[in-house]
């Protein structure tokens, strides 16, 4: 094929990943009549612990908090905060605004260091874990990583939108295919079809449920398999040091077929992303080559000086007992509300309605409550398939899970829907 057959081809394919104007006609107006039931795009002022504070006409009404990803409760912890203000205080600044590639506070040095060896990994820290997939992906796709063979990169169909916006990117440059959930058997077809294989998936969904991190691995053995896991909600809920879900599972290293990008904010509690890489020339590579490392600025130091505690926090027993305060948690509220995930260790729970409109409503009715829920529809999941999404985490008290179960199941039997 010449190069410009072969560069007509690539747009073609790239265009047919995304259709903005269609998902905008699909979820424009059930997004503003959420906005509209108060349920989405709010703004709040903190309280204490899981609580936060909205805006009405006459006063500012408390309400639980379920929406925020913070499942181990660090997200206002003294120590954490304690770290981010000493950080910007120590070096007199916030954010330096220069590429990478030329100057860094040494402070992010240091965490980078602490990080590498809290999770047996070179790690790399990007200001969020979007600008870390969009610099990994497309030196995926270059086969650089792949004895400079480009591979057939195939996504998960549920893979989040900071992997799955980048599609068209990555088929500029390989073959690209898109697999039903966890489909294990269309994906080793297509290891035995191709040569070099990559796949693109999260370790724990945001929807709910996980990638099978054990069959994965077995897939890498047979075949060689590229795994490039995204586990931004799996990170500190597991493992003795918070490794995460897929670290946890991997093994002593992650040689040389494995990236892990991750969150430095929700289970971890401070702020930015991160990669866990296998090997020295992957850490050249990415910190020479990776768009937004190269071509942008650090973490500021506040989210510095944050995750410099946290990570020091994942080395003592509260560690353990918060993840053991999740757990306990996650149990109740099985116990008061029937979801697809009950009895799950994974840390979201999503009650499944149907109708958007619905859905919308029914969060409406459990804010006035006093617990904030997500309303889910599309884009954010199947068309059909919208509902409630809710992140218990290990600050919530049993009380506030007891009662929010309770206002779940009020909403769903007012509208004669459920599970």
């Amino acid at each position: 094929m010449s190069d410009d057959r072969h560069s007509r081809t690539a747009t073609a394919l790239s265009r047919s990943y995304r259709n903005t104007l269609s998902v905008i006609a699909s979820a424009d107006r059930n997004l503003a009549v959420a906005e509209q039931e108060g349920v989405m795009a709010l703004c709040a002022d903190p309280d204490e612990d899981r609580s936060v504070l909205l805006p009405t006409m006459r006063h500012k009404k408390k309400v639980i908090d379920f929406v925020r990803c913070s499942y181990l409760g660090l997200d206002n912890h003294p120590l954490i905060l304690e770290g981010a203000i000493e950080a910007v205080q120590r070096c007199k600044a916030l954010h330096w605004s220069c590429a990478r590639t030329r100057l860094n506070f040494s402070l992010l040095g240091e965490l980078e260091e602490a990080l590498s060896d809290l999770f047996a990994a070179r790690v790399i820290t990007y200001t969020t874990v979007l600008a870390a997939n969009m610099g990994a992906l497309p030196l995926l796709a270059s086969g650089y990583l792949t004895e400079n063979k480009r591979p057939t990169i195939v996504f998960d169909r549920l893979a989040h939108a900071t992997l799955a916006f980048h599609k068209p990117v990555v088929a500029n440059e390989t073959p690209v295919e898109t697999i039903a959930h966890n489909d294990l058997n269309a994906l080793e077809d297509i290891c035995r079809r191709n040569d070099r294989v990559a796949y693109v998936c999260d370790g724990v969904y945001s929807m709910g449920g996980s990638a099978p991190i054990a069959d994965l691995l077995a897939l890498q053995d047979r075949y060689g398999l590229f795994l490039y896991i995204d586990d931004a909600h799996g990170i500190s809920l597991f493992g003795k040091y918070g490794e995460g879900f897929v670290r946890s599972q991997v093994g002593p290293a992650l040689g040389e077929r494995t990236i892990v990008a991750a969150s430095l904010g929700k289970g971890f509690g401070a702020s930015g992303g991160l990669l866990m890489l296998g090997t020295p020339r992957q850490e050249e590579l990415f910190r020479r080559f990776s768009i937004a490392y190269a071509f942008s600025a650090s973490l500021n130091l506040a989210a510095i000086g944050a995750a410099m505690a946290s990570q020091a926090l994942h080395r003592t027993d509260e560690l353990k007992l918060r993840q053991d305060a999740l757990a306990d948690r996650l149990a109740v509220f099985d116990r008061i509300v029937a979801s697809k995930q009950a009895g799950s260790k994974l840390p979201i729970r999503t009650i499944e309605i149907g109708d958007e409109r619905q859905s919308i409503r029914a969060a409406a009715y459990i804010l006035n409550k006093d617990f904030y829920t997500s309303a889910i529809f599309f884009p954010t999941v199947a068309k059909g398939k919208a509902g409630l999404r809710v992140c218990p985490t290990a600050s919530h008290s049993i009380r506030e899970i007891e009662g929010l179960g309770r206002a779940i199941n009020e909403a769903l039997a007012e509208r004669g829907t459920g599970p």
